[in-house]
């Protein structure tokens, strides 16, 4: 007899599950093929070696262990859909791959980052969201690969040629190197890639140990170190997201300029030089204390892992070398809200978190503490005591963090007292992460008003409390975010020395730009060189190469 045609329903059933089928491959093809930074649908016609490992286990094995082989499968493959989802994230807002060996640091402070300038309520939902998108990622990616392996083993007749032929392929492409888009091979291995990934960090670390274990200065004596800077306060400053955007951007630009060319007058006027150059940051939009550690330890630490292993070691830093000839030194951080005991290897014999500083105002979005109190704060803290010892200080500068609004006003020196004079915004400012959404206009603006404030509170605070002791030294940690710099953008930042000429004359050979503004063609340095350039241009010794 013949077979009694199917019901509507069961052609609906066999209909949808097509459909899905069809989905979940779609998905897991997405997740094995998808290269990191491109939109581009065209780059999803590559063939993945994955799947066709898949494919030969399902054919090859028996059931039992082909089931073994497939929740493996799918639970590897859920885990990569959630790297690649993070992977994203860090391209659009940090402009770099994820690391998944020793990024996971970075998470911990995007939370942070929430919490501080979006609140506790939109954090922890911003987060919980966040956590379900990945968990529903991982889990329809697992659910679609055992779907498909099911479909493999229904279809193997034609499942197991196709194969073959893909295969043939694949191989084709690989020795000929051909590439569907530029920079996108034909011949896709995304696992091997993560796997590399793994692979290359585990030999940065050993690379990283190697040059920990080697610093010439650690051996030269601490009499004849930084002597050309005896009796003199110096003051390393950190502005946040203060990049050579600010120069190269017009409408930023048409706020900086002004407050740049006024500060060379009233410092001149006060006494004080300056010379301008720019550096190379480690890092980009986020990790500014990644370019901290750079600075200060000589040493190029563009990883967590790095940091970490610099945080573990006997580094001979900049804070070490002022200790260790005589100076106090201290480490005022307006942005720390958590015990730090490992910031001990920068050499400081105090630090000031937030908490330590007694500010009473109001929170200004992620910057809580104003840059002005915080300066305030230092000078009361550490220069006002007679018969005091010289004092270094690293000073990270906060208010000109994203998002950027509302920033506060700078008020007379002797008004800050405690902070709360300071006026509560009017507003309260974005959601941090809005600003990606916001119009680039009004980010320009806003980011150009908070480098204003910032450039101008530090000038000020050295027209009032400067004398011929005085030494700064302040520069960007690292570029602000693709939303302000557009695409292409560097990784420089804008360094300048503010002191009596008589200190700046130490550092002519270094071929730096008069002035509080590097001009187009300063001088470029990695950021990594600046430690043994200061310490040569002020020691009577330099370091045995």
């Amino acid at each position: 007899m013949p077979a009694a045609e199917p019901t509507a329903p069961a052609r609906w059933r066999r209909l949808a599950g097509r459909v899905l089928t069809l989905l979940a491959g779609l998905l897991v093809l997405t997740v094995l093929v998808a290269p990191s930074g491109s939109p581009n649908p065209v780059a999803l016609l590559r063939i993945p070696v994955e799947a066709l490992v898949g494919v030969a286990v399902v054919l090859l094995l028996p059931p039992r262990p082909r089931r073994i082989a497939v929740v493996a499968g799918a639970v590897g493959l859920g885990a990569l859909a959630v790297v690649k989802l993070i992977d994203a994230g860090f391209r659009l807002v940090l402009q770099r791959p994820y690391d998944t060996v020793s990024d996971w640091d970075f998470l911990v402070s995007a939370f942070r980052y929430l919490y501080q300038s979006a609140g506790p309520v939109a954090a922890a939902g911003w987060t919980a969201l966040a956590i379900a998108a990945a968990g529903a990622l991982a889990a329809a990616t697992a659910l679609a690969t055992v779907r498909l392996s099911r479909a493999v083993v229904r279809h193997r007749r034609v499942v197991a040629p196709a194969s073959g032929v893909l295969l043939a392929a694949w191989v084709a492409c690989a020795v000929l190197s051909v590439q569907i888009l530029p920079g996108v091979p034909v011949a896709a291995h995304t696992a091997y890639d993560q796997l590399d990934q793994v692979r290359a960090g585990l030999q940065d670390r050993r690379t990283f140990a190697a040059e920990l274990a080697v610093d010439p200065w650690r051996d030269v004596p601490a009499t004849k170190v930084l002597t050309a800077l005896r009796g003199k306060d110096v003051i390393v400053a950190f502005i946040e997201s203060y990049g050579r955007v600010a120069f190269d951007e017009p409408a930023v630009a048409a706020r900086v300029e002004p407050v740049l060319a006024d500060g060379e007058r009233r410092l001149r006027a006060a006494g004080f030089d300056a010379r301008s150059a720019y550096v190379t940051s480690p890092t980009v939009t986020g990790g500014s204390w990644l370019a901290h550690a750079t600075l200060l330890s000589g040493l190029w630490v563009n990883t967590q892992q790095r940091y970490r292993m610099l945080l573990g070691s006997d580094r001979f830093t900049l804070g070490t070398a002022f200790r260790q000839a005589g100076w106090r030194t201290v480490g005022v951080m307006p942005g720390l809200t958590q015990p730090w005991p490992e910031g001990a290897v920068f050499g400081y014999d105090r630090i000031y978190a937030a908490a330590d500083l007694g500010y009473r105002g109001p929170a200004y979005s992620f910057a809580t503490i104003p840059d002005q109190y915080a300066l305030a704060a230092f000078q009361r803290l550490e220069r006002t005591a007679r018969d005091r010892a010289p004092v270094m200080a690293e000073i990270p500068l906060t208010s000109s963090h994203a998002p950027w609004a509302p920033i506060p006003q700078l008020r007379d020196w002797n008004a800050v007292g405690d902070g709360s004079t300071f006026v509560a915004p009017a507003e309260p400012g974005g959601p941090a992460e809005i600003v990606l959404q916001r119009d680039r206009d009004r980010v320009l603006d806003d980011f150009g008003h908070a480098l204003e404030y910032s450039l101008a509170t530090l000038i000020s605070y050295v027209e009032t409390y400067g004398d011929e002791n005085l030494v700064l030294v302040f520069l960007g940690d690292h570029q602000p975010a693709q939303v302000v710099t557009g695409d292409g953008a560097g990784r420089d930042v804008p360094i300048t020395v503010v002191a009596q000429p008589d200190v700046l004359d130490r550092i002519a050979a270094w071929g730096w730009h008069d002035g509080l503004r590097p001009g187009a063609d300063a001088p470029v340095w990695r950021m990594d060189a600046f430690r043994d350039h200061f310490l040569t241009a002020f020691s009577d010794a330099r370091a045995p190469s």
